[in-house]
């Protein structure tokens, strides 16, 4: 499912790649020395998405098997920055619709943005739970290790609505650029404690132990999706997956994931 890059691609999107490089944010790479073919497709995606958009793209390219899907997942602050400097993406789903919003403004979505889903955060420890952590103001314990998205993060933004909601305020030991990178850390043991998504925990399974509160309902995050100006020719394919990611087939997938 990965897609080359195409040498005679517009010169701003390549300069915009190089200095998105330059600030340390993370893209999937293409293939060298190739060319892209008109039927060929890349989204960016919020990196809670990877599972379900991956099966998702497989749907698709089943669907459709002269199309080929390429996908950049990471933070969704992160990639919308990326589109608005023009890096070369067909289709954009955030975490968050105050993200998609800003990428409204800047310019670089053709048409309605499409809510498709939401999700809640629920805390993940390391298997067996050794600090006992059974609720979100245990998180705020002095002796608890936590690990929280960057607010900045639709994850982290998700957390500081709760905090604000709840009145406990949180010391987190280090803010990370994506949720993945939470669990990530929790997987390796570098926290007592993280705050992801439910789906994040679930794709997760026996690596962490989960940690539901009825709190996290105060935040829930919608995620839309929206093909952007710069699929073009591309934009009938782009239309095509996002039917795909509302359709029947999508919603299963989504849902069986734990989305909500």
């Amino acid at each position: 499912m990965n897609r080359s890059c195409s040498r005679s691609r517009d010169v701003r999107r390549a300069t915009a790649a190089i200095a998105a490089l330059g600030l340390g944010f993370a893209v999937s790479a293409c293939a060298a020395g190739g060319s892209a073919g008109p039927d060929d497709l890349t989204v960016y995606a919020a990196a809670s998405l990877k599972d379900t958009f991956t099966r998702i793209g497989q749907a698709y390219e089943q669907q459709y098997p002269d199309r080929h899907v390429s996908f950049s997942f990471g933070g969704s602050n992160t990639l919308e920055q990326q589109i608005a400097s023009g890096a070369d993406a067909d289709v954009f789903a955030s975490a968050d619709e105050d993200v998609m919003h800003e990428a409204v403004a800047s310019g670089v979505v053709d048409g309605e943005p499409t809510d498709f889903t939401a999700n809640v955060l629920t805390i993940v420890t390391p298997p067996g739970n050794p600090a006992g952590v059974s609720s979100f103001a245990d998180l705020a314990r002095p002796d608890v290790d936590l690990v929280v998205c960057a607010p900045a993060v639709p994850c982290g933004n998700a957390a500081t609505r709760i905090e604000d909601s709840t009145g406990v305020q949180l010391s987190p030991v280090s803010e990370e650029n994506s949720v993945t990178d939470v669990l990530g850390k929790v997987i390796a043991g570098q926290a007592d404690a993280g705050l992801v998504y439910v789906t994040d925990a679930e794709s997760a399974g026996p690596k962490v132990e989960t940690v539901g509160f009825p709190e996290s309902d105060s935040a829930v995050n919608h995620y839309p999706i929206a093909v952007l100006n710069d699929a073009g020719d591309r934009s009938g394919q782009a239309r095509d997956f996002i039917g795909l990611v509302t359709g029947e087939e999508g919603r299963a997938i989504l849902r069986d994931a734990g989305f909500r």
